[in-house]
């Protein structure tokens, strides 16, 4: 087999990567280890800033988004018994999209059955060979039988636990990661959520979230020890803890109901450099994981796609080379942008076993003047809407 672009990873960024070539007429594959049903089960983040909801429409993807999905002009963000709004919109002009990671995913695959584009699953064995060279190549086993895949470039956009990032050798790569003593315990519920925004709740007894994917499907969120397992969790004990955490308001109006989907997710920071390796790129989770408080994951691999995507077209269309160059130098300054603001947001809301009451007391000035500040709460906004490109 012989193409263009390789991409290693058949998530959002692996696909949107290919429908944005396929716009400018350069070919990619797509490799997959798992099934597309296994991709489209998987339950993620659902706020979408501008930049991706542009690339969407750029694909040809955006119809069913700009349809279903619902524009937050802001967000609530509660202390104790105190809740305050940031107004995105107010303070930058701009909202942000709720729309859910699966259906992003789903939109990306249906564009792509019509283009009868070519998606390999369930690939085992993946090997990368010269990405330092002028003829790199992948290698691998689908359906029983070994194959090789010849082609000018490789994107790997297969997460933190593919094989994209190590192929990169360790004398040349440097790695910088804060892991989080806690997790996120979610639970997903076909019920109307508790508000028509988003509630980021700080709370002695832990952080709390309340999002939603539509009207009617909500998805809440609990700080919880990372020993935890989610059977330790009925519903009961989740909805009576979510309610001990936010605003006696919102507690009130809370609908409660069976729950659809319950895991609980790490928390970590982590970061590689170079995102480049001669002809080798590093996309979204390869490359870089945040915190889901900022809401930054797939996000922020929208912006590594736009820089990649731009790059090569640049180097197919207009024989420049220069974006290619300053890849991994571009997406980085973007990516760090996101880790602090991430990490910011994670240090604002949530409360940590080490914390002395110093600590306590500081989280609780930094909410209030987050609460009275224009000036901070724009820089929020910023922040949250998403940086430009």
């Amino acid at each position: 087999m012989k193409t263009q672009v390789a991409i290693i990873g058949g998530g959002p960024s692996g696909l949107l990567l290919s429908q944005l070539l396929h716009t400018r007429g350069i070919e990619s594959v797509v490799l997959e280890r798992k099934t597309r049903d296994y991709v489209l089960g998987r339950i993620r983040a659902g706020v979408l800033e501008q930049g991706l909801v542009k690339l969407m429409e750029e694909a040809g993807c955006a119809d069913r988004l700009h349809a279903e999905g619902i524009l937050h002009d802001g967000t609530l963000i509660s202390y104790g018994d105190e809740m305050f709004r940031v107004d995105f919109t107010e303070h930058t002009g701009t909202p942000v999209v709720v729309y859910g990671q699966t259906e992003v995913t789903r939109d990306l695959y249906a564009a792509r059955a019509a283009l009868d584009a070519t998606t390999l699953h369930e690939v085992d064995a993946v090997q990368i060979h010269g990405a330092d060279s002028d003829s790199p190549a992948v290698s691998f086993v689908h359906a029983g039988r070994e194959q090789r895949l010849d082609c000018d470039y490789i994107a790997g956009c297969d997460g933190f636990h593919g094989v994209s990032r190590n192929t990169i050798p360790a004398t040349l790569r440097s790695e910088f990661e804060r892991v989080y003593p806690f997790g996120w315990l979610g639970l997903l519920a076909q019920t109307p959520p508790v508000s028509d925004e988003l509630i980021y709740a700080c709370h002695q007894r832990g952080f709390a979230l309340c999002s939603m994917r539509n009207p009617q499907l909500s998805r809440y969120y609990l700080q919880v020890p990372l020993q935890d397992s989610p059977e330790k969790w009925s519903d009961q004990a989740f909805w009576d803890e979510l309610r001990r955490r936010i605003p006696a308001t919102a507690a009130e109006s809370l609908v409660t109901g069976a729950s659809i989907e319950k895991s609980i997710a790490p928390l970590r920071s982590f970061v590689a450099e170079p995102m480049r390796w001669g002809r080798l790129f590093l996309c979204g989770d390869a490359a870089h994981i945040v915190p889901p408080t900022g809401a930054k994951g797939l996000n922020l691999a929208a912006s590594d796609v736009y820089y990649l995507s731009q790059a090569l077209q640049r180097h197919y269309l207009d024989h420049d080379d220069q974006g290619i160059a300053e890849y991994s130098a571009t997406a980085l300054s973007r990516v760090w942008k996101a880790e602090r603001f991430s990490w910011s947001m994670t240090r604002l809301l949530h409360r940590f076993a080490d914390e002395s009451d110093f600590d306590a007391r500081m989280q609780q000035a930094e909410l209030e003047y987050l609460e009275s500040s224009t000036a901070a709460q724009t820089a929020l906004a910023e922040n949250y809407i998403g940086l430009p490109y």
